[in-house]
């Protein structure tokens, strides 16, 4: 894959996606929106990937509406207002991949032409007809994310935030890994090259947290299908719920899940808490990826 003129290698190194969320209302307690003005909302956001990216984020992640168990949605209007000011911000400023968190293509387009470079849907093109389209004809990457949300099935604790109950699968692994085959399909049959996905096993999203915990232990055989593979773990439920934990609590909690995830093969994590990510990141890499490192030091000698 190539981002803004470089080449991404998988496998060599772990890619940190720091999240940015122009947000009232994100599970994880990081909105932006939250009691600041629209042009604050900005300023904000750029003290942010500063921030993230001085303590070592490779990219950024921008998104306007609040995917949490049991979170409204917001009309599009409302999400391209909130993100498009952000990104067109933030390209101005900084010189990295930067992705667009959502499921319309109406807002991802306005995105798109603000500066993204990249779209991540959590409905794998599946919310929007248009948006498999939009993806093949802008030429962008698309992070594809298994999804089975739904407003029924979700217990919400006021200091725990929302968590998905009494989901069922037959085969956790064999099911998520067949659904993610058939949107990587769906894809390439719209005319989106295979080079241009990634896949995101969806954890938080419509399974309980035994089934989150489960799927993250197998992230090794997710990543087997073949296309790199994106871990967002940080700051759920099913950590909350592990350790009886609020969000702003759980960074160690975190830490453990981005360190399973990078030793079973994800290939990027998607974090909040940039800075002790990326350490626990670049202490993973070191141990699990020292021979892929190793030769490609060897090979730029």
């Amino acid at each position: 894959m190539t981002l803004r003129g470089r080449s991404v290698v998988w496998g060599r190194r772990t890619i940190v996606m720091s999240v940015i969320n122009a947000t009232p209302d994100s599970f994880s307690g990081d909105g932006l929106m939250v009691r600041r003005r629209p042009a604050d909302v900005v300023d904000a956001a750029l003290r942010r990937a500063e921030e993230a990216l001085a303590a070592g984020a490779d990219w950024l992640d921008v998104g306007g509406e609040s995917t949490r168990p049991g979170a409204e949605r917001v009309d599009v209007d409302e999400e391209r207002a909130r993100v498009v000011p952000v990104m067109r911000a933030l390209r101005s400023r900084v010189d990295v991949p930067i992705s667009i968190d959502t499921s319309r293509a109406a807002v991802a387009e306005a995105a798109l032409d603000a500066g993204a470079d990249l779209v991540n849907d959590v409905w794998a093109l599946r919310a929007d007809p248009a948006m498999a389209p939009l993806i093949a004809r802008r030429g962008v990457p698309v992070i594809l994310m298994h999804n089975r949300a739904a407003p029924q099935g979700v217990e919400e604790r006021k200091t725990l935030g929302g968590r998905y109950i009494d989901v069922e699968y037959d085969d956790l692994v064999a099911e998520v890994s067949s659904a993610l085959l058939a949107f990587v399909a769906a894809a390439k049959e719209a005319g989106i090259a295979d080079t241009q996905i990634v896949l995101d096993p969806g954890l938080g999203f419509g399974k309980t947290v035994g089934q989150n915990l489960a799927l993250l232990d197998s992230t090794d055989e997710l990543r087997s299908l073949g296309f790199p593979l994106l871990v967002g773990t940080s700051r759920k439920s099913f950590i909350g719920y592990t350790l009886d934990l609020p969000p702003d609590d759980r960074v160690e909690g975190t830490a453990a899940t981005v360190a399973i995830a990078i030793a079973r093969g994800a290939d990027i994590v998607r974090v909040h808490d940039t800075r002790a990510m990326v350490r626990v990141a670049r202490m993973t890499d070191a141990i699990v990826r020292r021979l892929a490192q190793e030769a490609s030091a060897g090979a730029s000698r």
